[in-house]
């Protein structure tokens, strides 16, 4: 599979197992997952063809880790804004976090912390680096430094993703640490 189909592949494949999955006919488990061979029908049937083989490789390839296959099943790894329980234990976070933006919202990041928007957690990055490329999706990033360690001694509950992403219901201003 080429890398422009991989991504396209990819694209499409988060939409609807995030977002969306009734646009193409599917329903997903209450913890977000779906038969496989009813995805490849679906895609089928709204004439964006793949085969067990690509969409294994789509899973596999995917840079972010967003997707899982278990047992002939496949779902969004996080970044739902479908209703879904990913039945992720609550984890103990490192001391920090880090959340990629951009200085277009910093304005509003500090008078109200990070919320989730249309998605049910709040991402956070384990590193420094993942962070910017997390900003860098929307233009010249800005990593913001988050204290996780204070936030769980208050009581937030953080999660950690099978793709390593951590998940917080919110982060408040106090938390945050801004650059410059």
């Amino acid at each position: 599979m080429d890398d422009r189909r991989l991504v396209k592949a990819s694209k499409y494949l988060s939409r609807h197992l995030r977002h969306d999955p009734a646009r193409i006919g599917i329903e997903l488990d209450e913890h977000g997952w779906v038969e496989v061979d009813v995805l490849l029908k679906a895609l089928a049937a709204q004439r964006f063809r793949l085969s067990l083989e690509e969409l294994e490789a789509v899973v596999a390839g995917n840079d972010k880790q967003r997707f899982a296959l278990r047992d002939g099943k496949i779902r969004a790894n996080q970044g739902h804004s479908v209703e879904v329980d990913l039945g992720l234990a609550p984890a103990d976070p490192p001391q920090v976090l880090f959340h990629g933006t951009t200085g277009g919202f910093l304005d509003a990041i500090r008078a109200e912390g990070l919320k989730p928007m249309n998605r049910h957690d709040v991402h956070l990055s384990p590193d420094h680096e993942t962070a910017i490329r997390v900003g860098s999706r929307r233009g010249k990033p800005v990593v913001l430094v988050v204290d996780a360690a204070r936030m769980a001694e208050q009581g937030h509950l953080f999660h950690r993703s099978d793709n390593g992403v951590w998940l917080a219901a919110a982060v408040p201003a106090w938390a945050i640490t801004f650059p410059g």
